[in-house]
């Protein structure tokens, strides 16, 4: 039987702990790094209830799960502060053989799975200067009896006082307390660099390289090298690539060919390459993206034995297919799986990836390619919920000034008991999400099913700049960070009171780190919405362009926004921090105390310019979160408040919720 409530005070059981659950770090959660070991699949999975810790994980071949390392182990890096692929695995004559990074301490443990008591031993020292020794990407050589990954080090006690090379560490040990017995295989002269492989026969190695000011997936060039008997490069030069003809990933085929993912036609295609030359072969030109933005350790792509590839392809959300470059066949694997990450790996004929739909959450899948048919790797971690209660995405494209599509994906209320009264349309609220290198995934998520089913609809907006949609989407935001990302969210919402989903005074706005400038900006520069939630976001663009956040991102404005030196008056004009008397609106403010990347002293100047204002608003400080909540009760305290402010500012109760205090 169906009872009638007022939107947003329908009572529904994905509390705030199950969505919590289901989150990590601003995203849905999610396996990732997925790798073989063997005939074993591995991967990182987060676990909120743990202090949102990364436990490493194996799944047998005989179908059972493994934890392999418990508590406080955390496999979890710290390069360029996002991390990436942090683990390696493989097999010798005492079984498997895991190394790995530790988030507590950064050190690289090598892990003897397979024997009954043993424990981690470290391989590197920790470094007493500024951010010390950190690691990402490992892989290891049994031959050499070495692990080669990114070594970053800290010269000083600056963010960006950092070098960066590929090292090959030694797997004895005896680097644990010995910085030198760490080779450095290539040299620093490059700021950033990530995806070394080496060829199957040993003989040469690529790897990616970017600097400042650049952003990867807008100039990352590929180095080649040949590989000596020592394990030394030699010959070091740049295949292609390079600002404006970026590379995101490549990898050898079985064959010794090289495959290369470039956007040189404006979408992301993969490429068969010359390793002398650098010519490059499409092997399936298409209007769609075969990769994306580029960060350490992903993977859209992975060569199969028999010459054929698994890619990850598409135009927003990306799906599975197997490539035939010889007979140029593209095959889907089919499934209702709307959304894979790029974290793939084969063995065999097996594919493994990470993959969800609109009704069930990301798991670790397996893919047979001579039946292309999936299946779960272990029970995965499913919300145990009536799908029922689940949102169903409409994915739609919304018309922005001038006529430009504006992607975005539509969740409606959802309620299988309850209604709305007569006459009363829902709130809603626009999601910004946190990129601009992101993208709001179509795929199921527990934050969002919180909200719409309380009777709170939801538009997921993949506005201007978003990556999946080709390079002249992307590049929109360029210099207009502020402008189009706010324009488009715009859009959006006054396109939801046009055709009567909503009404105008019902509509909110949220989004975290780049989507809560979004959010805040639209606030400062917009008429549309009735308040906000602002999650560790940033606020004053002239303390980022002063390089106050890491150096992953301390030129990134420049992109964004425009060269500082140039246009001053641009990023005090766009910072919603400069202009809080601008803000007329409710707002709600989350921040942690670590945050190094949107640090709470933005927020904190933020808030004193709002004082004496009357602006009703909160600010929740977490002790010990750093850029993206990872906690359970960080995020359960996060969703609930923000429950409570649309509730205090569209007119209803939110059922067992905590009011949260506003002050003016």
């Amino acid at each position: 039987m169906t009872s009638t409530a007022p939107h947003g005070s329908w009572v529904s059981p994905v509390t705030a702990e199950l969505a919590a659950a289901g989150m990590t770090a601003g995203q849905i959660a999610a396996p990732s790094y997925v790798g073989v070991c063997g005939d074993e699949v591995w991967w990182v999975e987060p676990r909120p209830e743990e202090d949102g810790r990364l436990a490493l994980m194996r799944g047998r071949s005989g179908g059972a799960v493994d934890m392999l390392l418990p508590a406080p182990w955390n496999v979890r890096g710290r390069v360029i502060e996002y991390g990436g692929r942090a683990w390696a695995a493989d097999v010798d004559g005492q079984g498997a053989l895991a190394v790995f990074v530790n988030f507590a301490d950064q050190r690289l443990y090598a892990y003897r799975a397979d024997l009954p008591g043993a424990v981690p031993q470290p391989l590197t020292p920790v470094s007493p200067v500024g951010g010390g020794l950190r690691w990402a990407e490992p892989e290891i050589d049994l031959g050499r009896a070495e692990v080669r990954c990114v070594l970053e080090e800290f010269t000083g006690d600056g963010p960006g006082d950092v070098r960066r090379v590929i090292a090959a560490v030694p797997l004895d040990g005896s680097a644990a307390e010995d910085r030198s017995a760490v080779r450095e295989l290539t040299d620093d002269r490059h700021r950033f660099l990530s995806g070394a492989r080496f060829s199957p026969d040993g003989s040469r190695a690529v790897w990616s390289v970017w600097d400042h000011p650049h952003m990867p997936w807008d100039a990352a060039a590929l180095r080649i090298a040949d590989v000596g008997e020592d394990g030394s490069l030699h010959r070091v030069r740049t295949l292609l690539g390079g600002p404006g003809d970026p590379v995101a990933q490549a990898e050898w085929a079985a064959d010794g060919s090289l495959l290369v993912a470039c956007e040189r036609t404006g979408w992301w295609n993969l490429y068969r390459v010359d390793p002398e030359t650098g010519a490059a072969q499409a092997l399936h030109p298409a209007e769609e993206e075969f990769a994306g933005a580029q960060r350490l350790g992903l993977r859209w792509f992975a060569p199969l034995p028999d010459g054929r590839v698994a890619v990850l392809h598409g135009v927003g959300a990306q799906r599975l297919g197997v490539l035939d470059p010889g007979r140029g066949e593209l095959a889907d694997v089919p499934g209702d799986r709307s959304e894979w990450l790029p974290h793939l790996a084969v063995s065999g004929t097996r594919i493994f990836g990470v993959a969800a739909g609109p009704r069930t959450s990301y798991e670790v899948v397996e893919v047979d390619t001579a039946t292309m048919t999936a299946r779960a790797v272990g029970q995965g971690r499913r919300a145990r919920t009536d799908p029922d209660y689940f949102p169903e995405p409409v994915v739609r494209a919304f018309k922005g000034p001038a006529g430009r599509e504006v992607h975005a994906h539509l969740y409606a209320p959802r309620n299988p008991v309850a209604a709305g009264p007569d006459g009363e349309l829902p709130p809603y609220v626009i999601w910004a999400h946190g990129g601009p290198g992101l993208r709001a995934p179509l795929a199921l998520n527990l934050e969002i099913a919180y909200f719409t089913s309380r009777g709170i609809g939801v538009a997921d907006v993949n506005y201007g700049g978003t990556p999946g949609y080709g390079r002249a989407y992307h590049e929109r935001l360029r210099e207009e960070w502020g402008v189009v990302d706010v324009e488009d969210c715009a859009a959006v919402a006054r396109a939801l009171i046009d055709e009567g989903l909503t009404s105008a005074g019902r509509i909110a706005i949220r989004g975290g780190s780049a989507g809560g400038f979004t959010a805040a900006e639209s606030l400062a520069t917009t008429d549309v919405y009735a308040c906000a939630t602002l999650l560790y976001p940033v606020l004053d663009l002239s303390l980022l362009a002063s390089r106050q956040t890491h150096d992953f991102e301390s030129h990134y404005l420049e992109s964004l926004v425009g060269p500082y030196a140039q246009v001053p008056e641009r990023y005090r004009d766009r910072s919603p921090a400069a202009h809080p008397e601008r803000i007329k609106v409710p707002f709600l403010l989350l921040q942690g105390t670590d945050d190094v990347i949107c640090p709470p002293d933005q927020s904190e100047e933020f808030l004193k310019g709002m004082a004496g204002r009357s602006i009703p608003h909160a600010h929740c400080l977490f002790e010990g979160e750093g850029h993206g909540f990872r906690r359970r009760e960080t995020m359960v305290a996060a969703l609930e408040a923000e429950l409570s402010l649309y509730g205090q500012v569209f007119g209803f109760t939110p059922h067992g919720v905590p009011l949260l205090r506003l002050e003016e």
